[in-house]
């Protein structure tokens, strides 16, 4: 019934792009590491009206079969600004019929009245005791993608075996129901309710909790910039600095409003560094701002920018604030925690292709660490299992600048981890120091942990898997390299077969994830090494690491070593060259 939509249809039947058309509605949207995403369009592969409708269809389908209480407990439904002109779509109008075909079966809906960022929809789940909710939002991707992220009872997103069994009740029910295109149920339902101020008010008193500096936060001197990057973040951050008895953040005018556009970015990536956040940067600097905090446009992750002594701006990694975090979240853990507060009952999480910061942290503080399968999915369904067993977790991260402070939101959350980054760089000031100083004294503390990750584009799936099964048939069938260029490979984890070399008995101790290329190297150097495609984009992602002990603490000659091996990893296993892969533009 999208007239745009069907247009696009038309047009390529009529101009005979047969290859285009059967690209478009020959295969299906399947979960990835973060729900369906993709391209906004036509075909049953792309983001649209049609198939967010086929996708709540076959999501009724399966919640009534798992809750006999659904039609009392009800659904959530939240939405960023994305949407384009060509197609006629928008994330509200893609809300508007996830909550219609709900409506349509008398399914109470908790349809936020504005957009918001994603965190608050795990967040409301959790609240309102729903089970289940959608936020749609294709986060950091190019502007033409929107996505559909799908959060169980827990308040995580959906992992196996649900994501299968929910493509299963989709495929059970395509064709649209009555009442499922009526995208104005939101507005006449009794059924409808507007969750936002009961959701906003109890996130900012819950964030309370991991305020520790309250008195620092209102006298500080510091000022922030902030960037929402052309998305939900703005509103949220200032509340959030506000609950934390700060003065708002300076907004970047440019960026501080929602434009699907994103026309002031080259991509709405703040990952991609200084070159995305120039704004901001320039901002501070007339402001004698010394703290850039930026949300990604649906505010669920973050990355911070400082300036330092020489008036030259460092931008950190995620691996680097997830650092910061750590010892952060610990120190203040570790002086307001009880008596009989007892070190093992604590725990952090990363996921497997981040930092092995926490671990080295954990080995000298007494607490446990545990790593999970690339995607805060993992992460969030871990955590729940450890707090319903009566654990407590301070912070969990993943490389790509997704942050848990606490465990409010069992998912990654950029508003709450910039105001928490304010307040630690508040802290800092008063005992003189910067966050790059900071992380210098954790690396000489717990030992220098330098990482690098990047990647490679590459738009042809059968060329991705080529690379990859070459590397399972490296010198011989079945055989991983021992070697990459000069550097002795120890142990080799492949996560999509499940093998392990390390393990006796040969077998990963992670789950094993058939539907993505993962295979880990570890070095005889002491390095660490991932080669895996990326669960949203057309990427092949590199990851590699250099974990030194406290006494290793040449910083130099340490990140020379991980960079002639990254170059070997790249020459001998990627091949770019040959495979055709587009480096990354610097």
């Amino acid at each position: 019934q999208n007239q745009k939509t069907k247009e696009q249809i038309e047009s390529l039947l009529q101009n005979g792009k047969h290859k285009e058309l059967r690209e478009r509605l020959c295969c299906r949207l399947t979960f990835g590491t973060a729900g369906l995403r993709s391209a906004m369009g036509a075909g049953f592969c792309y983001i649209n009206d049609l198939t967010v409708i086929q996708s709540t269809q076959g999501i009724y389908k399966y919640l009534e079969r798992c809750f006999s209480d659904f039609k009392q407990r009800g659904f959530v439904v939240g939405y960023d600004t994305r949407g384009q002109v060509t197609s006629n779509c928008s994330s509200k109008k893609l809300a508007k019929l996830t909550a219609a075909v709900l409506l349509a079966k008398d399914v109470p809906v908790y349809f936020f009245s504005t957009y918001v960022p994603t965190p608050f929809v795990p967040y409301a789940v959790q609240q309102l005791k729903a089970v289940a909710g959608v936020m749609i939002t294709a986060s950091h991707n190019r502007k033409e993608d929107n996505g559909y992220k799908v959060y169980w009872e827990n308040g995580a997103q959906i992992t196996s075996p649900h994501d299968k069994e929910i493509i299963k009740c989709i495929e059970e029910c395509v064709e649209p129901w009555n009442g499922s295109w009526n995208e104005n149920l939101v507005d006449t339902s009794p059924l409808r309710q507007d969750p936002l101020k009961k959701i906003c008010d109890c996130y900012m008193e819950d964030l309370k909790k991991i305020c520790y500096h309250r008195e620092l936060n209102v006298q500080t001197n510091l000022k922030f910039v902030h960037t929402s990057f052309h998305g939900v973040g703005h509103d949220y951050v200032q509340s959030a600095f506000k609950a934390f008895g700060f003065q708002p953040p300076i907004p970047v005018p440019e960026q501080k409003d929602p434009d699907p556009d994103f026309s002031t970015v080259k991509c709405p990536n703040p990952e991609e560094g200084e070159s995305v956040l120039e704004l901001s940067l320039r901002l501070a600097e007339k402001e004698n701002a010394k703290v850039v905090v930026a949300t990604d446009p649906d505010a669920d992750r973050l990355a911070v920018a400082e300036q330092q002594e020489n008036g030259c701006w460092k931008v950190f990694t995620g691996n680097e604030l997830a650092a910061l975090f750590g010892w952060w979240m610990f120190s203040c853990w570790k002086e307001n925690c009880s008596e009989d507060a007892d070190v093992q009952n604590v725990y952090m999480l990363a996921t497997t292709v981040s930092s092995k910061i926490l671990r080295a942290i954990a080995l000298k503080e007494g607490f446990h660490f545990e790593e999970t399968l690339p995607g805060f999915k993992w992460i969030g369904s871990r955590v729940k299992d450890l707090l319903d067993n009566g654990k407590e977790v301070l912070f969990a991260f993943e490389e790509s600048i997704g942050f848990m402070c606490g465990t409010s939101v069992l998912d990654k959350d950029g508003v709450s981890a910039a105001v928490v980054i304010a307040e630690m760089a508040t802290y800092l000031e008063v005992k003189n120091l910067t966050l790059a100083q900071k992380l210098i004294e954790i690396y000489e503390m717990y030992g220098y942990h330098i990482s690098k990750t990047s990647y490679f584009l590459c738009y042809d799936p059968p060329t991705i898997k080529r690379i990859f099964e070459k590397l399972r048939n490296f010198d011989a069938p079945q055989s991983y390299p021992k070697f990459c260029g000069i550097y002795n490979i120890l142990h080799v984890r492949d996560i999509t077969t499940g093998y392990d070399s390390s393990q006796p008995n040969k077998k990963s101790v992670l789950p094993v994830s058939k539907s993505s290329q993962m295979i880990t190297f570890t070095f005889q150097n002491g390095c660490v090494a991932t080669l895996r495609t990326s669960g949203t984009e057309p990427k092949i992602k590199y990851y590699a690491e250099m974990c030194a002990l406290p006494e290793q603490s040449d910083r130099t000659v340490l990140e020379e070593e991980l960079q002639k091996l990254i170059e070997a990893l790249i020459e001998n296993f990627l091949e770019p060259d040959k495979n055709g892969l587009i480096w990354r533009s610097a």
